[in-house]
């Protein structure tokens, strides 16, 4: 008898723990399915805010070629086809990749900076260290907003060859950072100054979603410097729980 109820006891055990493995490993595997679902749908929406962007700037850069065109100033109107076919390039690189190849932010990210050090011929040091799962698809979208904007403030106005990106942990473990900056020509007047010029509004507003702060330091021939700080949540652009 006592036997019978040690192997019972022993098997029930043997099965509870298979059982357990079992379903922790579906438990697992689900969450791995949904994190690849949430990024791609992190890609798919920032894409299609990609082609409203994409929209928007090139009507504006249409509309005021046509104005110069009229009044004869055909190096302006060169400009702004010079505009277009930028803006056309990046939009088709940022299509080109399904998001099943590039699930990874900081995959896509690297890419992306190679992309524009070839198409800007301005050097980019890259320093990336958090890891990518500290990185939830909610606060992709925002990030990548900020990074691309500032960019295309560095090749537009700085004037550099070389500019540089660091997203790092802070010391404290507790906050991150990202620091942009170039070796340009830099500015005497502080950028939130120039909004509309340097696409302070969409990084400001970017940053508040993110619940980080943002500061830009500049001055004449040192280049632009934006430093983006925020709370290491649990999601990075969501509530603390």
């Amino acid at each position: 008898m006592e036997a019978g109820n040690f192997y019972m006891t022993l098997l029930t055990l043997l099965l509870s723990y298979l059982f357990g493995t079992w379903m922790f490993g579906r438990i697992q595997s689900m969450n791995v399915k949904l994190a690849e679902e949430q990024a791609k749908r992190a890609v798919y929406e920032e894409r299609e805010r990609l082609a409203q962007e994409l929209h928007d700037n090139i009507a504006q850069i249409l509309f005021f070629m046509n104005v110069q065109l009229k009044k004869g100033q055909l190096d302006e109107a060169r400009s702004a086809i010079s505009e277009i076919d930028h803006h056309l390039r990046q939009a088709i690189f940022n299509l080109r990749t399904a998001p099943e190849e590039g699930a990874s932010f900081t995959a896509r990210l690297q890419t992306w900076l190679e992309e524009w050090s070839g198409m800007s011929g301005i050097a980019v040091d890259q320093h990336i260290s958090v890891p990518e799962d500290r990185i939830p698809p909610s606060a992709e979208v925002p990030l990548f907003s900020i990074i691309r904007e500032a960019f295309t403030n560095i090749r537009k106005h700085s004037r550099a060859d070389h500019a540089y990106i660091e997203f790092v942990l802070q010391e404290d473990g507790a906050n991150w950072s990202l620091r942009i900056g170039d070796n340009g020509k830099g500015t005497d007047r502080e950028a939130p100054e120039q909004p509309q010029r340097y696409g302070i509004s969409i990084m400001r507003k970017r940053a508040k979603e993110l619940g980080a702060k943002l500061e830009i330091r500049t001055a004449p021939g040192q280049g632009m410097e934006l430093l983006v700080t925020g709370p290491l949540r649990e999601e990075l652009g969501g509530r603390t729980s």
